[in-house]
């Protein structure tokens, strides 16, 4: 006869709910944990893009001030360079702007011009004239009847791409010209453009490095002019004469384009700067942006010389 199954008692089944009831809790006090951090995760990625649209709206509004105060002038009157701050959303904005003209353009300069700019940046003479004729050919578009020499360099070299035989896009083209290394490309970056599109730099608020370029000009000579530059009229007899023999690739003409610096100190610490370069235009279309890049280094910048405190 078989015996009946005993029964678990009160107290064992009240031990077994508790079990199941601790194991619940502990279950859930991981689920609050893992959800406290994904929240914590997602508070800080949304405070980081935050930051950066909050960065990215006080450039843009730099963008347009800029623009309205160089628009404002007219072309007579019109700032070759120039400075000013501003106070928004707890943050300080500090804007720099030059010409463009200040550069050397890589799609109008002539060979002589950017030889003497790369010799300057450490190439050697031989060198820099060859680095410079193959800048030029990178840019100049084939002849019908030639035997597309400037493309079979590059095949020689074993390259997997062929010289563009059109104007620059970008000044991060230069990396792609046959035979530049890429540390004279990086010391040129801050002296070139692709927007002037002047055969000659504006002297007047040049970089140092840029006006060193200039053919004929000596360090003697470099440094009476800088010395010299402040007080010279803005007259181009004058600003020859400082020149002497390195004036031909020289000029004061303005241009429409401009690059501005802008640097947001934020509060609580944080720090950004955007570099942007713009066209000025009329009234349907006062400006139009060429470029813009985020997380620029300030010191590689030439600097404005005439400030503005305040609009």
């Amino acid at each position: 006869m078989m015996r009946p199954t005993p029964r678990p008692s009160a107290t064992s089944e009240q031990g077994f709910v508790l079990v199941a009831v601790l194991w619940i809790l502990a279950a859930l006090a991981g689920l609050a944990t893992i959800f406290s951090i994904y929240l914590s995760n997602s508070a800080r990625a949304l405070a980081v893009s935050d930051a950066g649209l909050q960065a990215e709206a006080l450039v843009s509004g730099s963008l347009e001030l800029a623009a309205y105060q160089l628009s404002l002038a007219g072309d007579s009157a019109r700032p070759m360079q120039g400075s000013f701050h501003y106070r928004m959303d707890r943050a300080d904005i500090f804007v720099a702007f030059v010409s463009e003209a200040a550069r050397i353009d890589l799609n109008a300069a002539p060979k002589d011009l950017l030889a003497q700019l790369l010799s300057g940046l450490g190439a050697g003479p031989e060198d820099a004239a060859q680095y410079a004729d193959r800048i030029i050919g990178w840019r100049t578009p084939p002849k019908a009847d030639s035997a597309e020499d400037e493309v079979s360099l590059y095949r020689a070299a074993g390259l997997a791409y062929s010289p563009r035989q059109a104007p620059f896009a970008h000044v991060n083209e230069l990396a792609l010209v046959l035979g530049l290394p890429p540390e004279l490309v990086e010391r040129a970056l801050p002296f070139v453009t692709v927007f002037s599109g002047q055969p000659k730099i504006n002297v007047l608020v040049a970089a140092p490095e840029v006006i060193a370029a200039l053919p004929g000009m000596t360090p003697s000579g470099l440094k009476a002019f800088l010395k010299e530059r402040p007080s010279l009229p803005t007259d181009m007899a004058a600003i020859a004469t400082a020149l002497g023999p390195a004036q031909a690739n020289a000029t004061i003409e303005k241009s429409d384009f401009y690059r501005i610096l802008t640097t947001v100190k934020f509060d609580n610490g944080r720090r950004t700067s955007s570099e942007a370069v713009i066209g000025l235009g009329g009234e349907e279309v006062p400006y139009r942006v060429l470029s813009w890049q985020d997380e620029v280094e300030p010191g590689r910048q030439p600097k404005a010389a005439d400030v503005v405190d305040d609009l």
